[in-house]
């Protein structure tokens, strides 16, 4: 470790790696010594985000031999990487691990390494940007002060992953800063802003990249005041307090993850209420909770689908060039549309020959910026959203996205008029739920600059997003719609053009069959509850109604003609429904009746829930998905899993409903539609996919 001067810590952000003339290199890690200061610097190899794994950890491990043998005033930890501090552990170590005491062995290793840190005498100082988050936010937690740099993000979201902080995370957390605040961070795996950070006390400066090295100097010099801590936290962790508090959690995390089906939330509170008055004992019992729970089927389930998102991921890599973008018609999609895009940076005009509907749409989209945003961005967002009577934006989009009703004659005008305008390279896009491309795309003068992209409702809540190719489908119009699906932070699902696409013909027949009940005299509450109850976040009754009565009844008419293989029939009072205009939550009343803050009047549940009911909405899913496989609407079962995840809602802690069916067997789910084909007729009639796989 030779005597180097560094210059300023931002030299640690350069794009290319250090040599040794600012430092010695390691593999993973830089160290630079500036007087009494050293510098360790993180830099995982071949990779353009750190995270922690055993080597990483290993090879600090090394280094700390050679800080406690050095006379220093001060260690700073920083990262070499743009993207941020560090995001955490490697899942990818923890997938197929099987025995509890191998995980012991490794979760005792790598906690030493952390606990080294918070046992050197100097000043410890970490110095974060970017994502500090999981692992990364632990290492910082071990250190005595956290600087972090205006754009730093904070959290730990181990608990989407089925898992709880695992280096001494939920120990110094709940001792660092209120353990209420500390303990709602972690169950609900939220982030928070730097300065956020700052005011619950976990963060002890916030300032820009040019005044990160006057920071460190102030707190090694004793300048600066340690955050958090302090009476009130003490008294919160007292074993009274803890008890009271902790059944307060469960009570609120049941309601958005049952105890049934998820680990993780009820380990971290039963983890502090037992433990959380002594640092020291909190601290030991998180390793053995931490490895409790990684080999669990709910966690592997849900490490799966960490990986799986990344597959929608990388088909939407690469910038598609889309700064303005028009949309045509605002109604409720069309308005959800504008304005997330508008929130993600984009230009936006939306067109309605409706001055209410666009004044409504304005409304909508305002309500969003004032939600997600503030200062200065949320007035940008409010600017980049503009209402169009007259479709004039057309001729400057980039793309244009057709959300009309779905008339394919109000659509063949629609496009005739955007042909009109366009530019010559514009993509010109529908977000149709039903209608056939092959026959759309024949209305259009140049139908190979002509996609789906197909968004789900609401549009702001869920991820995933359906690009649909038809035959004629230019490869540059559909990777373009695909990687401004990634500009604007959604997951694009490459779809062939067929009925349904993928994820609305895995919804009718689940939505369908949960109607023919209700037409049985089967309770709407009762059908709900069954869904809820195999993990589904939002009951079939309750999803027509989100979804619009009268979009099921278009989408469900439209697969039942278009489609080559039996659905449920709809029931006759579902047409007068929507004749009536009972639309469901939009209308204020459909299967259900809506208060004034949009939610469903419910009743208690009137009978049992019964694995047949069950078996009964989620088996036809299931199948519709194998079907979809096997005509090649989607790629494989894995980017079918994706979809269904992040599309739906499909019960993550299962690993996506092809990963569930395979846990169950292809054979006994095969059997079972056999079985329900014989008591309900041909619409349970099963794939051959089931039989094929199997094979």
């Amino acid at each position: 470790m030779g005597d180097k001067t560094m210059t300023s810590a931002k030299d640690y952000l350069s794009p290319k790696p250090l040599t040794g003339t600012e430092g010695t290199r390691g593999t993973h890690w830089l160290t630079h010594e500036e007087g009494q200061r050293i510098w360790l610097i993180l830099d995982k190899q071949d990779a353009s985000t750190n995270t922690l794994d055993e080597a990483v950890l290993r090879e600090l491990d090394g280094l700390l031999d050679e800080v406690e043998k050095g006379d220093w005033k001060a260690v700073v930890f920083r990262s070499a990487k743009r993207s941020g501090f560090a995001a955490g552990a490697d899942l990818k170590q923890f997938q197929g691990i099987e025995t509890e005491s191998e995980i012991r062995a490794r979760i005792d290793e790598a906690n030493a390494v952390i606990d080294r840190i918070a046992a050197l005498k100097p000043t410890t100082i970490a110095a974060v940007h970017g994502a500090c988050v999981g692992g990364g936010l632990e290492l910082a937690l071990a250190c005595d002060f956290i600087v972090a740099r205006e754009d730093a993000s904070l959290g730990f979201p181990e608990v989407l992953v089925g898992l709880h902080p695992g280096l001494g995370g939920t120990a110094r957390f709940t001792h660092r800063i209120s353990p209420l605040e500390a303990m709602k961070l972690m169950l609900t795996g939220r982030t928070v802003d730097a300065r956020k950070a700052k005011k619950l006390g976990f963060v002890d400066a916030v300032v820009a990249e040019r005044n990160i090295a006057n920071a460190v100097d102030t707190a090694v010099d004793g300048r600066l005041e340690r955050r958090g801590g302090g009476a009130a936290v003490t008294a919160m962790n007292f074993y009274p307090a803890r008890r009271a508090m902790a059944a307060q959690m469960r009570k609120q995390t049941e309601d958005k993850a049952p105890s049934e089906h998820y680990d993780a939330p009820y380990a971290l509170i039963e983890l502090w209420e037992k433990h959380g008055g002594s640092l020291h004992d909190m601290l030991e019992a998180e390793h053995a909770s931490f490895a409790r729970l990684l080999p669990t089927e709910t966690t592997q389930n849900l490490i799966r689908v960490f990986f799986l998102r990344q597959r929608p991921q990388q088909n939407g890599k690469g910038d598609s060039g889309i700064t303005r973008v028009h949309v045509v018609g605002a109604g409720t999609m069309g308005a959800e549309i504008g304005a997330w895009c508008a929130l993600k940076g984009i230009d936006v005009t939306i067109q309605d020959p409706s001055r209410e509907a666009l004044g409504k749409a304005v409304a909508k989209a305002f309500k969003l910026f004032d939600r997600k945003l503030h200062g200065a961005e949320l007035l940008r967002a409010k600017d980049r959203f503009t209402p169009d009577l007259h479709g004039e934006g057309a001729r400057h989009a980039g793309l244009i996205i057709e959300a009309a009703p779905e008339k394919p004659e109000l659509k063949a005008t629609i496009y005739a008029r955007i042909e009109e305008k366009a530019k010559p390279d514009a993509v010109i896009a529908t977000n149709t739920s039903s209608l056939n491309l092959n026959d759309l795309a024949k209305h259009l003068k140049k139908p190979e600059r002509f996609v789906g992209i197909h968004f789900f409702n609401p549009v702001s809540k869920l991820d995933l997003v359906e690009v649909v190719r038809h035959d004629g489908s230019a490869s540059q119009a559909f990777e373009t719609a695909q990687q401004f699906v990634g500009d604007i932070g959604k997951l694009p699902l490459p779809v062939t053009a067929s009925p349904g696409f993928l994820v609305n013909r895995a919804l009718m027949p689940y939505l369908g069959e949960a109607l023919l009940m209700i037409d049985e005299g089967i309770q709407c509450e009762r059908i709900d509850e069954t869904a809820e109850e195999f993990g589904m976040p939002m009951g079939p009754v309750e999803l027509a109604d989100q979804v619009g009565l009268d979009i099921c009844l278009a989408v469900a008419d439209s697969l039942a003609r278009d489609l080559d293989r039996p659905m449920p029939e709809v029931p006759a009072w579902l047409r007068d429904k929507v004749e009536r205009g009972e639309l469901g939550k939009k209308s204020g009343k459909g299967l259900y009746e809506y208060d004034s803050d949009g939610e469903p009047q419910k009743d208690r549940v009137d009978g049992p829930v019964t694995p047949q009911l069950g078996e009964r909405l989620i088996l036809p899913m299931l199948d519709a998905v194998a079907f979809a496989i096997d005509e090649g609407v989607v790629e494989d079962a894995d980017s079918a899993d994706a979809a269904m995840i992040f599309g739906t809602g499909f019960a993550p802690f299962l690993g996506g409903p092809m990963h569930y069916a395979k846990s169950r067997g292809f054979g006994n789910i095969a059997n079972t539609l056999d079985r329900l084909e014989s008591e309900h007729g041909p619409r349970f009639r099963p794939s051959a996919w089931w039989r094929k796989a199997r094979d």
